[in-house]
C-alpha cells in the first residue's frame, strides 16, 4: 500500500470513529420525562392471554404514574399505577410499578435512536409479555373539528369467536363521528364492509370509541393518542375480548 492510500485509510477510520463517538447513545432519567402511551400483550402468570394499553407520565427524576386498561383473559380492568424507573447512559432502563390493587410489576426497556419510543419486556418470572411505548409528542387532543384518516391494525382473540384480526381505514371527523371500512379475519372467516360509530377524545390524549361494523355488533375501545396525534394505541373493552393494536396516519 503506497503512502497516499495508507493516509486515506487512516483518515477514513478516524472519520468513522468520530462519527461513532458523536452519535453514541447518551441517556438519563430525563430522557423519559413527559407523557407516553404504551401497549403490552402476551401471557400472564396464570397462563392466560393479556392485552394492556395505557398512558404514563414520567417526571424526569425517576418517578412515574399513569392509567391503564387491561384485558385479563377477557376480563376488562381499568386502573392506575405509580412507580419508579432508572435509565442508563446507554439508553437501556428498568422500572417497577405498583397498581391500585397493590400488585407489583417489573420491566426492562430500550429507547430507539430517536428517543421518542421504546421497546419493553416484563421481567417478572412466569410471564411472557412484551410491548412498546411512544411519546405523546406535541399536538392538541380533543374534538378539534379537524378530520383525519388512519390505517388500523388489531389482533387478538375473542372468547366467543377464537382468534381475530382486523385491518381497516378509520376516518375521524373531529366532531365525534367514525366512518370507514374494514377487513376482518374471524377464526379464519374473512369479512369485509363499512364501519360507523362515535368517539370521544379528551384533552389529556386519552379517549374511547364505539364502532359498529357492517352487519355486526358494536365494539368498544379505549385509546391513547401518541406521536403528536398521528397515531393511537387501542384496546377493545368488551368482556371476552383480548384485542389490541394501533392506528396510524
Amino acid at each position: 500500500m503506497n503512502l497516499q492510500k495508507h493516509c486515506l485509510v487512516i483518515l477514513l477510520f478516524a472519520t468513522m470513529v468520530a462519527v461513532g463517538s458523536a452519535s453514541a447513545a447518551s441517556c438519563s432519567n430525563a430522557t423519559l420525562k413527559g407523557v407516553w402511551g404504551f401497549t403490552f400483550s402476551g401471557i400472564g402468570g396464570d397462563g392466560t392471554p393479556r392485552a394492556i394499553v395505557g398512558q404514563a407520565t414520567a417526571d424526569g427524576a425517576g418517578n412515574l404514574s399513569g392509567t391503564l386498561t387491561k384485558s385479563k383473559d377477557g376480563t376488562i380492568v381499568t386502573g392506575t399505577f405509580t412507580g419508579t424507573y432508572s435509565v442508563a447512559k446507554n439508553c437501556t432502563g428498568s422500572l417497577t410499578v405498583t397498581d391500585q390493587d397493590g400488585e407489583v410489576r417489573d420491566a426492562n426497556f430500550v429507547f430507539d435512536n430517536s428517543k421518542k419510543g421504546f421497546q419493553t419486556i416484563q421481567t417478572d418470572s412466569g410471564r411472557v409479555i412484551s410491548g412498546f411505548g411512544l411519546a405523546q409528542g406535541a399536538g392538541t387532543c380533543g374534538l378539534t373539528g379537524k378530520a383525519a384518516t388512519f390505517a388500523l391494525n388489531l389482533t387478538g382473540s375473542d372468547n366467543g369467536y377464537g382468534p381475530v384480526a382486523f385491518v381497516g381505514q378509520v376516518i375521524l371527523d373531529g366532531k365525534g363521528n367514525v366512518s370507514g371500512s374494514r377487513t376482518a379475519s374471524v377464526d379464519g372467516t374473512i369479512l369485509t364492509g363499512s364501519i360507523s360509530g362515535t368517539y370521544t377524545e379528551n384533552a389529556n390524549c386519552t379517549g374511547s370509541a364505539q364502532v359498529t361494523p357492517e352487519g355486526g355488533s358494536t365494539n368498544n375501545f379505549n385509546f391513547v393518542v401518541v406521536n403528536g396525534g398521528k397515531e393511537s394505541l387501542l384496546i377493545q373493552t368488551d368482556n371476552g375480548s383480548i384485542v389490541s393494536g394501533n392506528m396510524q396516519q
